[in-house]
């Protein structure tokens, strides 16, 4: 109930404010939901992680609590010394090879469409469909056509006369882990362009045409002004591509199987994890041994965003 005072000015009761406040606070409720999902598939596995690393395990039970034996087994004991290295390793090569192989090419394409040229929708749509597919399948039709015996690529090769160049992709341990890099570049280089479009759509044409005035151009142009002015969306980018890299999984899996051969040329820190808390046919190691490699991935992919989000932000501000 509402009463009328001095012509416009009105005045609520108490209960009806009361009310009113608690319609207020009943929009959070919405958010209900996306928060037990989040805190059901994002906090408690962590939670768990972290919790079971410091633990023995009895089958499929924790046993005896062990402190921080498990991280010392992982860095200092052999083999998971030597499997952690080489793994880490391969994460390293994966994010640099990443970054030339998509992230550039990516950022050249965004510029093309984003120049005066026709037919930018369709190029737009035809880079992003292979992200349309599920990385299963991406990996699955690719073992098939990398396929050293009857497979497209070495058929094609042998058809225009460079049998030479003809190899066991996957099956050679110098070229698998740099195919699997190339194959996940095609897949992710339609996300990458629509990041870097949207970078350079949002520069103001004004300042290419001052720069013009003062008599900019070409690569002067892209140096100090195109790459400075999309450096968010490099940002984004780059961020973004170390955080796959470290987390790549599906892909190995599907065209390595969890064994990540030939003899761990393509394993990854996911991957062990995986043969660590999982196992093979023959068995896994330990739950508690897998939990505190996914604790230690976690920590080197926060510390390493958190590092990159300061070197990007004071880049920013020295300019």
């Amino acid at each position: 109930m509402t009463t009328l005072e001095k012509g416009t000015e009105v005045k609520m009761t108490r209960p009806a404010a009361r009310k009113r406040g608690y319609k207020k606070h009943l929009v959070h409720l919405f958010l209900l939901p996306a928060m037990i999902f989040y805190v059901g598939f994002q906090v408690y596995p962590i939670f768990t992680a972290f919790l079971n690393s410091f633990y023995s395990w009895d089958g499929m039970q924790r046993d005896q609590f062990v402190g921080l034996e498990n991280f010392v087994r992982l860095f200092t004991e052999s083999p998971f010394q030597e499997m952690f290295a080489n793994a880490f390793g391969h994460n390293v090569i994966f994010f640099i090879g990443t970054v030339v192989s998509k992230m550039v090419i990516a950022f050249l394409l965004a510029l093309l469409i984003n120049s005066k040229i026709r037919g930018k929708e369709f190029f737009k749509t035809v880079i992003f469909l292979p992200k349309l597919l599920s990385v299963i399948v991406v990996g699955f039709l690719f073992s098939l056509i990398l396929n050293p015996t009857y497979g497209a690529l070495n058929t094609f090769l042998s058809f225009i006369g460079l049998e030479s160049l003809t190899r066991p992709w996957l099956g050679s341990p110098d070229t698998a882990l740099y195919t699997i890099i190339l194959v996940n570049s095609w897949y992710g280089l339609g996300f990458a362009v629509l990041i870097f479009l949207a970078g350079l759509q949002a520069i103001p044409s004004e300042i290419y045409e001052a720069a013009k005035i003062d008599g900019a151009s070409g690569l002067r142009m892209l140096f100090r002004i195109t790459i400075p002015m999309a450096m968010p969306s490099i940002m984004v980018m780059t961020i973004l591509t170390f955080i796959g890299s470290f987390e790549t999984f599906e892909l190995i899996f599907a065209m390595q199987g969890s064994a990540a051969g030939p003899y761990y040329s393509t394993d990854v820190l996911a991957t062990y994890f995986y043969r660590l808390a999982f196992g093979t046919v023959e068995g896994g190691e330990s739950i508690g041994l897998g939990s505190a490699l996914a604790i230690v991935l976690v920590l080197i992919i926060a510390s390493a965003t958190a590092a990159m989000l300061f070197f990007f932000k004071r880049k920013e501000f020295e300019q």
